[in-house]
């Protein structure tokens, strides 16, 4: 019986995906449930399980479009699983070596080589010696020929100069996409500010291990920047909506994404309903997800909404930068590395690690009185985390 295997449908307003790479080939035996293929949405890549086991035809090639519920590949399941085969052992004849008489070797030089100190001296120029004329015997390039020789200025002189093109993944192609139509279709700004980050540190120093040995996560600086999101949303509630032509749409909930890196590149999970979870809700969602995206398990639903982002280029040493917004949302909070600066504190200079944030926001629905206060909302909280994110309770916020 022949099983004609169809494309699934990876998530809603899907039409096609692409076959990233074949991880079986034509012919193979393969087993229920074995991964056949790698399939490129313009959400994400997944994993495609042969239904059944049998003997595989493919009808695709790894590059091509291939619409959702269409046929991708035959299973023949009356196909039967090949014995393994014996290995072959390869014979190794021991073959006599040949006689060798000494003969008179006469020292000869071909026209264009070089003496061992000409070509120490052109390897420094890199330079080759088919570019120069030499004058020694027999046409031989001597060290006075390569330290007078000038390297070509339009010629390049030594070094790899390969290209190669390759198609990007429809993932990519997607992204790329909306990244463009971001800037085209919205009138995005960016604004800026820092923050002192040693309330945070204090409390990490005095907490952490706690926390880690209560509840099997580390306490990072997600759970914080993610609660002070939450706070300045609330307060400032166009910075949570988005537009729809003529129309605003507003949330009374904060599903707030937040972007990791997996294996195919950047990715942006959405921590659900952010308001109702405490340090330790958060902090377990954010180690889920982020697993889910290492080990390529991630589903388009969980990438799929959100109302806010947060991304971190400090983890990749990033000082500052101007993150785009993730359409159709109107916000998106960039954070980064944290360096010791000297700050201006009480009259007095005092060594602080500070971290530069930025907020880049649709001029169209949010003004910049509200964008700027909501990235001091942020500022406040974090800087105060103690009475703004913890009622001045920190054991109990952190369930010790």
């Amino acid at each position: 019986m022949i099983l004609e295997m169809k494309v699934p449908s990876p998530g809603e307003s899907i039409t096609e995906v692409e076959i990233a790479a074949w991880l079986v080939e034509d012919g193979d035996y393969v087993e229920k449930d074995q991964p056949i293929a790698e399939v490129d949405s313009d959400k994400a890549t997944l994993e495609l399980p042969a239904e059944e086991s049998g003997i595989i035809t493919l009808k695709a090639e790894e590059g091509d479009a291939v619409a959702v519920g269409a046929i991708v590949c035959l299973i023949d399941m009356d196909g039967k699983k090949p014995e393994g085969s014996p290995v072959k052992k390869e014979v190794i004849t021991e073959v006599p070596k040949a006689e060798v008489k000494p003969t008179e070797v006469k020292t000869t030089y071909a026209s264009g080589s070089a003496s061992p100190a000409a070509k120490k001296v052109l390897a420094e120029k890199g330079m080759s010696s088919s570019e120069i004329k030499g004058t020694g015997k027999d046409g031989r390039i001597t060290k006075d020929d390569a330290v007078k020789a000038v390297p070509s200025m339009g010629t390049p002189a030594g070094g790899s100069r390969g290209t190669e093109k390759t198609k990007l993944s429809m993932l990519r192609r997607k992204v790329a996409q909306r990244l463009v139509s971001v800037k085209n279709e919205t009138a995005m700004l960016t604004t800026f500010n820092e923050v002192d980050m040693k309330p945070i540190f204090d409390l990490r120093k005095e907490f952490k291990e706690d926390f880690k040995a209560k509840h099997g996560v580390g306490l990072g600086f997600m759970s914080f920047f993610t609660l002070a999101v939450v706070r300045a949303l609330k307060m400032y509630p166009d910075v949570n909506s988005m537009m729809d032509g003529d129309y605003k749409i507003s949330h009374d909930f904060q599903d707030i994404s937040i972007a990791v890196s997996g294996p195919k590149g950047l990715m942006v999970p959405v921590i659900r309903n952010a308001e109702n979870l405490t340090f330790r809700g958060v902090e377990s969602e954010v180690k889920r997800l982020a697993i889910r995206a290492r080990d390529g398990q991630i589903t388009v639903d969980e990438m799929t909404g959100g109302t806010f982002t947060i991304t971190n280029g400090g983890v990749f040493g990033s000082m500052l930068s101007t993150p785009i917004i993730n359409p159709p949302q109107s916000g998106i909070l960039g954070m980064h590395n944290i360096v010791e600066r000297p700050i201006a504190l009480n009259g007095e200079v005092v060594i602080r690690p500070i971290m530069y944030v930025a907020l880049s926001y649709d001029h169209r629905i949010i003004d910049g009185k509200e964008s700027v206060g909501f990235l001091v909302a942020i500022k406040e909280a974090l800087e105060s985390p103690i009475e703004i994110l913890m009622n001045n309770n920190p054991k109990k916020a952190l369930e010790l």
